[in-house]
């Protein structure tokens, strides 16, 4: 039986804007960020990106695009634990062909925005639920996307750490950066420039 995850989506998201996706659970965030993130392919329709249209390009193309433009950051941090935060973040520097020098400074550079810089050497076990979640956010932008796709970033994490992470994606955004976020929190979800709701596979606001 084929089942449709969404259902004639039409979506304008404009470079800087912080965008919030929320709705019940099966209701098609985590695939819309997918598609947008260039992880999940189109059935039909189509999809552009910075003004190019993408939606029918090939596997290898799509790869060269998200490693370039697209930063991910998941509920469940996906760190890997026998790499240091440094090397964590270095992860997606390796794929661009920057020089040792090159990597280090903008590893450097992106741990200092997320307060973690002295904590470079530690393995992520080392640290708290939400350090862990400031390093998965250091490793989205390392690389200078254009965007980032956040899906449920505060999910597990307290009140207080949660805070730090939306106040991390609100300076993000006061540096251009563009933000797709999937969230289950309505004040989180008050944070962004807009709100849209999914039901059912469809953008019903």
């Amino acid at each position: 039986m084929e089942t449709t995850a969404l259902r004639a989506v039409t979506l304008r998201i404009e470079r800087g804007e912080f965008v919030a996706v929320m709705g019940p659970s099966g209701c098609g965030k985590s695939t819309l960020l997918n598609v947008v993130g260039m992880i999940d392919s189109l059935s039909g329709g189509e999809y552009f990106f910075n003004g190019e249209e993408i939606g029918h390009r090939s596997e290898n193309d799509l790869v060269d695009l998200r490693k370039k433009n697209i930063g991910f950051v998941f509920q469940n941090f996906n760190l890997i634990d026998d790499l240091s935060v440094q090397e964590n973040v270095d992860l997606p520097l390796l794929y661009l062909g920057l020089s040792r020098k090159e990597r280090r400074l903008k590893v450097d550079e992106a741990l200092t925005l997320v307060g973690l810089e002295s904590r470079a050497r530690h393995k992520p076990q080392e640290l708290s639920g939400g350090q862990q979640q400031r390093v998965a956010i250091a490793r989205s932008i390392v690389s200078d996307p254009r965007l980032v796709l956040a899906d449920e970033p505060t999910g597990n994490l307290d009140t207080v750490n949660g805070q730090d992470v939306m106040d991390m994606l609100d300076r993000l955004k006061a540096k251009g950066v563009t933000i797709l976020m999937v969230t289950h929190s309505p004040e989180h979800g008050q944070r962004a420039d807009r709100i849209i709701q999914m039901l059912d596979g469809e953008v019903v606001t």
